[in-house]
């Protein structure tokens, strides 16, 4: 319990009640934080958890991306049990995102032209077999709304698509968003009809709109810097008014906060913690949280014009807020936002990056690399100068195997500064070079 003792001769009430409610904030806060769980296996080799999804405080799920992996908890994360991995499926497979309509029918969507569904909580799990692979190469976006509405988006390396079912996933509709953007990577819906899909098009980062279940779309943010993402999308579950985001940037642009407190008719965007960043979440309009692939949790209390390291996590991917007291995220662990866990905790490693080599380094009129990818992967290539102004895209390419490639392209530009940027399944990473 906290007292306060004060002189009654020179008590201000407004002063008296401003004092206790900072002692009340700086308590609370002070008991909840994030924390890592103990992980459900061995991640000693730097992959991430690309996402986390809970029904209830107790019941959710972990997916591993590289090593493939989905595990349940039903006891709020304290314990996990394994229900699929890619040895299962025979092949290498990279798990992008889980979501579950209910306790029983839940779906995984993966970076490799594969769709999962189960109907048992995920004891079983089977193919979903009824979308054309060839148009859906990677669901990067899962939002499961109302008793039977599930939507799914992709790619990040294009092309850009959303699959909506309205019956729990036994049909599927395909519906091309070429036209609206180049590719999506996250999809949020607020009810079956009403809700927002996001990447980048041809300007930059986009946030596309519908009001009628994917029939129609409208551009409600487009930003101005070319090869920026739009990369995850939150909205303020006190206030749908709210809508945060985050903007993914290529080195050496910074990375945004994008926010709206007008249902999207406007935006404003403030400077965030990485350029890579990826994950947002906020309890509060002023209160909240982002990270990315260089990063553990940054903190803001003011709606981020400042933020401030808590020192936990790496490689962060999704914030999956609850309630006010509660909260799940996923990177290269797994996190709870709660009160004090009684010692459960795990060693945890930075990410890997791709192993790239850029030689000779000067370069003259040929760019030429090499990639050493350690399994099968999907790369997208792009060129920007010293100011972070987007030249190129060089190639988007499909990594069947894994293998050591190498990479040339002529390079008719004039001497200066360059950076190499290279968006993987695993992470994006940006290079520097020198044109003679």
């Amino acid at each position: 319990m906290i007292r306060l003792k004060v002189k009654n001769d020179c008590f201000n009430p407004f002063f008296g009640w401003a004092v206790i409610f900072w002692f009340y904030n700086s308590f609370l806060f002070a008991q909840l934080q994030w924390q890592a769980l103990t992980p459900p296996f061995s991640n000693t080799n730097n992959q991430r958890f690309d996402d986390v999804f809970f029904l209830n405080e107790m019941e959710g799920w972990a997916l591993n991306g590289y090593y493939a992996g989905v595990y349940k908890t039903t006891d709020g994360g304290l314990t996990w049990v394994t229900q699929l991995t890619e040895s299962q499926l025979g092949g290498n497979y990279y798990f992008r995102n889980i979501e579950f309509l209910n306790s029983q029918i839940g779906f995984v969507g993966t970076l490799n032209n594969k769709f999962y569904k189960t109907i048992d909580g995920g004891v079983t799990w089977s193919e979903v077999t009824n979308i054309t692979t060839t148009t859906t190469p990677a669901i990067c976006g899962l939002d499961a709304v109302g008793n039977s509405t599930i939507y799914g988006c992709g790619a990040y390396f294009s092309p850009a698509y959303v699959i909506k079912s309205i019956d729990s996933g036994a049909t599927w509709q395909f519906i091309d968003m070429s036209p609206y953007a180049e590719a999506l990577v996250e999809v949020l819906f607020l009810d079956e009809n009403t809700g927002f899909v996001s990447g980048k098009n041809a300007n930059g980062a986009v946030v596309l709109k519908t009001i009628d279940g994917g029939l129609n779309w409208t551009a409600i943010y487009n930003g101005a810097i070319q090869g920026e993402f739009v990369w995850k999308l939150q909205v303020l579950s006190s206030n749908s008014n709210v809508i945060f985001g985050s903007i993914e940037a290529a080195s050496p642009n910074p990375g945004k906060l994008l926010k709206s407190i007008d249902g999207g008719q406007t935006w404003i965007t403030k400077i965030a913690p990485e350029s890579n960043i990826q994950a947002v979440g906020f309890m509060t309009e002023n209160h909240g949280w982002m990270g990315g692939h260089t990063t553990g949790f940054y903190e803001t209390f003011d709606g981020g014009d400042t933020w401030i390291s808590t020192g936990v996590g790496s490689n962060l991917n999704r914030i999956f807020i609850l309630n006010q007291n509660l909260a799940y995220a996923s990177g290269t662990g797994v996190y709870k936002y709660t009160q004090s866990l009684g010692g459960s905790s795990f060693t945890e490693y930075d990410r890997n990056p791709l192993k790239v080599k850029i030689a000779p380094n000067p370069v003259n009129d040929v760019l030429t690399f090499s990639i050493e990818f350690t399994e099968p992967d999907h790369l997208v290539m792009e060129l920007y100068d010293t100011s972070g102004k987007f030249l190129k895209q060089l190639m988007l390419d499909e990594v069947l195997k894994p293998s050591l490639v190498q990479y040339s392209f002529p390079f008719e530009y004039s001497a200066g500064v360059y950076f190499l940027n290279l968006h993987s399944n695993t992470g994006r990473q940006s290079l520097r070079f020198v044109k003679n």
